[in-house]
């Protein structure tokens, strides 16, 4: 999350826009004779020893504050490696439909974190970015550059902030609650999930931003008083489940689902917002492991000494 001013129908953007992822088989049980067969006499012969087994290499995870690579081929494989690893860590995670209560696991958080890392990088760097991810496949590449697009519309409205200025953070609550909240909203208002997840993620990192804005917005949806008045349906603008039934209500009634661009204007008026919030939802609906991937991208904050991160591993 990039901070930035929050709005009231308008809404303006949010923090002064400063703040905007073994087993092993050890043999097989012995055959059963077949149907109807003695199955003869006990082995006299010495057992066998058991076969020497290799355990699988341990993954080497990236460390939070790892160096970035500065060439484009090696940026470009850095990326590669990082999102196969992300994605198969995630798949671990979600087996059987739905993550496990509680906190991720630590090697998603630290590839999440480091893909994060990778696409900042990007943002800032368009021409090394360019070069990249024409070395990556296509599907990947699409990838890469929809998120480094939508991170470069977040990052031009950040205006730096003071170094020594202080923040609220919290843990957000478990993806897999998030994400029931999010398809029930749906179900209800008909606004798409990913879109909502999308909102929560650039609004405050699925919740991780506790305070309010400077402006007054508040909650996991950043919303002005006078707007959760109107749309908020008496409900508690802190709690995520309230706020996500809001944000729906809020973009059915500015024109959503019919009319996307003009709903989320409404909910934010600026066309890079706009933008962000549309390529990070295309993002999940082409894969939903992009929404546990956000999920676990981290919290920073722009300041006038250089970035901060103030969440994460």
């Amino acid at each position: 999350m990039e901070a930035r001013p929050k709005h009231i129908r308008p809404r303006r953007l949010a923090w002064g826009a400063a703040v905007l992822a073994c087993a092993a088989a050890c043999g097989a049980a012995p055959a059963s004779p077949p149907d109807g067969q003695p199955a003869g006499p006990p082995s006299t012969a010495a057992p066998s020893a058991p076969a020497a087994t290799t355990p699988p290499p341990e993954k080497k995870l990236p460390a939070p504050d790892e160096k970035l690579p500065s060439s484009a081929a090696k940026l470009a494989a850095a990326l590669k490696e990082t999102t196969a690893a992300l994605n198969e860590s995630i798949d671990a995670w979600t087996e059987g439909g739905a993550p496990a209560p509680g906190r991720p696991p630590e090697d998603v958080e630290l590839l999440a974190l480091h893909q994060q890392r990778i696409y900042r990088h990007a943002a800032r760097h368009p021409r090394l970015a360019a070069k990249a991810f024409a070395r990556l496949p296509a599907a990947l590449a699409a990838q890469a550059r929809d998120n480094t697009a939508a991170i470069g519309e977040l990052l031009a409205l950040a205006h730096p902030i003071k170094p020594d200025a202080v923040f609220r953070t919290q843990q957000p609550r478990p993806a897999g609650e998030l994400l029931g909240h999010f398809k029930k909203a749906e179900r209800r208002f008909g606004v798409e999930w990913e879109v909502l997840a999308a909102v929560m993620f650039a609004e405050t990192k699925f919740g991780r931003v506790r305070a309010d804005s400077h402006v007054g917005a508040q909650g996991p949806m950043q919303f002005m008083p006078a707007t959760w008045k109107a749309y908020g349906m008496g409900g508690d603008v802190r709690d995520p489940r309230d706020a996500v039934m809001g944000a729906a209500n809020y973009l059915k009634a500015s024109g959503a689902p019919r009319d996307y661009q003009r709903a989320l204007h409404a909910y934010n008026p600026s066309q890079a917002y706009v933008d962000a919030i549309l390529l990070h939802s295309r993002q999940i609906k082409r894969d939903p492991r992009a929404y546990y991937a956000y999920y676990n991208w981290q919290v920073y904050v722009i300041t006038t000494a250089g970035e901060r991160r103030l969440t994460g591993p």
